[in-house]
C-alpha cells in the first residue's frame, strides 16, 4: 500500500483550511455589508421608484425554417422549437440614455433549441445580449415592444464531407446568433407579465467557413416575465412580510432627444478571412479587407445618415482573377444609423463603381457599432453579395478626425 508523505498531507490540510477560512471571511464580510446597507420601510414607503428594478423571463419559441438550400428539406420540414431565459436590468435614471427610448431595458440571456435532426443539425445553444424598446405608454395594461438580441450560437453540427455531407447550411460548430422579436406583454399581476410575439432568428458564420446558407427561422413566442426589486432584501427579507417595495418600474414619458445637427468625417478599416464554396471542409482560407471614408450627419441622439466611398480587397477571387490588382473593388454607399447610447445599429446600401467580379452590382452592410470615445469606434458588420447572401464579416476600428 502506498502512503503519501506526511508533509504532503499537512500541505493539503493547510490549503483546505486556508480555503475554508477564506470562504468564512467572505461570507462574514458580505453579511456585514448587507447589515450595513439596510433601510427602514417606514422611511422609504412614500418614495416612488425606490430600489433597483430587475426581471427574469422565460420564453418558448416555435415556427418554421426559411431554407435556401436543397439537401436539408426533409431535415427542416418539421419546423423548430426553442426555450430561452433572460435576466434584465430596468434603468430608471432620467439622465440615462435609455430615458429617450421609453426607458428601454437590457440584459443577458441563454437559448436552447431543437431545429431538426440533431445528428445532422446539432443541438444549438446560444449566449446573447438583448435590448427591449417599449413602443406604447406604460399607463396601459397591454404594452407593445420590440426586442433585439445578438450573441454566439454553439453546439451546431457542421458540414463534413464524410460524416455529415447533407448539411449544406453551415460549416462550423459556432455561429453568430441574431433574433428580432415584435410583440408585447400584458401586465397580469403585480410581478408577472404574459409575453407574446412573432420573431425571426438567424444563425450564420458570414462565409468565415462554408457552406453558409445559415439557418433562418420565423415563428411565434410565448412566455412569462417576473419583476422584482433587488433592494427588497435590504428592507425585509421575510417571505411573509407585508413591507413590500415596488416590484416594477412605472415608466414616465420619454425624454425628448436633443437636436444635434452634427457633421463628421469618419475613416473605417476592417479585415477578416473567408472560404470559397469549393474549399468547404478544408482549411484553405483567403484574406479580405474593407475600408470606408464616410460623411455622417446626426439629426439628434437617435438618428443619423451616412454616405461614403468603399475600398474592398477580396483574395478569394484568386481562382478567377489571379492578379492581385484584379482582386480590388470600389464602391459608393449611403445608409442610416439608429443610435442608442454609445451603440448604433448600422444599415448601408452600396453599388460597385467598377466590375463587381460576379458578386452582383449592389451590396448591403448591416452591423453593430460601439463608440469607445468621441473619436474612436469599433464595428462588426456583415457585407453581402447577391443582396442577401453573406460575402464576409468585417471586424475593425474607425476614427473620427473631423467634427463640426
Amino acid at each position: 500500500m502506498n502512503h503519501e508523505p506526511s508533509y504532503l498531507i499537512t500541505s493539503r490540510l493547510s490549503k483546505s483550511k486556508g480555503l475554508f477560512l477564506a470562504i468564512i471571511y467572505f461570507l462574514f464580510i458580505s453579511a456585514l455589508l448587507a447589515q450595513k446597507k439596510s433601510y427602514s420601510f417606514e422611511d422609504i414607503d412614500n418614495k416612488n421608484e425606490f430600489g433597483r428594478f430587475r426581471y427574469i423571463e422565460v420564453k418558448g419559441h416555435t415556427g418554421y425554417h426559411l431554407y435556401a438550400g436543397e439537401l436539408l428539406l426533409d431535415e427542416v420540414s418539421s419546423g423548430y422549437g426553442a426555450v430561452e431565459i433572460r435576466y434584465g436590468w430596468q434603468p430608471k435614471d432620467p439622465d440615462h440614455w435609455t430615458s429617450r427610448y421609453g426607458y428601454a431595458s437590457y440584459g443577458i440571456g441563454y437559448y436552447s433549441g431543437f431545429i431538426g435532426n440533431p445528428r445532422v443539425l446539432g443541438k444549438p445553444n446560444a449566449l446573447f445580449g438583448f435590448i427591449s424598446f417599449p413602443l406604447t405608454s406604460d399607463i396601459k395594461r397591454n404594452i407593445f415592444e420590440i426586442s433585439q438580441s445578438a450573441g454566439i450560437t454553439y453546439n451546431l453540427e457542421p458540414f463534413n464531407s464524410t460524416s455529415n455531407p447533407v448539411n449544406d447550411a453551415i460549416g462550423s460548430t459556432v455561429a453568430v446568433y441574431f433574433n428580432l422579436s415584435i410583440g408585447g406583454y400584458f401586465k397580469w399581476t403585480r410581478e408577472l407579465d404574459l409575453l407574446y410575439g412573432i420573431d425571426f432568428t438567424h444563425f450564420s458564420n458570414g462565409r468565415i467557413t462554408t457552406p453558409n446558407y445559415g439557418y433562418n427561422m420565423y415563428g411565434l413566442n410565448l412566455g412569462l416575465r417576473y419583476h422584482y426589486n433587488a433592494d427588497q432584501r435590504y428592507v425585509n427579507s421575510d417571505p411573509y412580510t407585508m413591507d413590500l417595495l415596488q416590484a416594477r418600474f412605472n415608466r414616465p414619458a420619454s425624454e425628448k432627444s436633443p437636436r444635434l445637427h452634427e457633421s463628421s468625417i469618419e475613416i473605417y478599416l476592417s479585415g477578416g478571412s473567408v472560404q470559397n464554396e469549393e474549399d468547404k471542409g478544408t482549411y484553405k482560407r483567403y484574406g479580405i479587407f474593407s475600408g470606408a471614408l464616410d460623411y455622417r450627419f446626426k439629426f439628434n441622439t437617435k438618428h443619423a445618415v451616412t454616405a461614403g466611398l468603399d475600398l474592398f480587397y477580396d483574395a478569394s477571387l484568386e481562382p478567377q482573377y489571379p492578379e492581385t490588382r484584379d482582386q480590388f473593388l470600389y464602391g459608393i454607399h449611403g445608409g442610416y444609423d439608429f443610435m442608442f447610447g454609445p451603440m448604433s445599429i448600422r444599415f448601408q446600401m452600396g453599388t460597385y463603381l467598377t466590375d463587381d467580379k460576379g458578386k452582383s452590382p449592389t451590396y448591403l452592410r448591416v452591423g453593430f457599432r460601439y463608440d469607445i470615445n468621441d473619436w474612436l469606434f469599433t464595428q462588426i458588420a456583415v457585407k453581402t453579395r447577391k443582396t442577401s447572401r453573406a460575402d464576409w464579416v468585417e471586424l475593425g476600428f474607425g476614427l473620427r478626425p473631423f467634427k463640426w
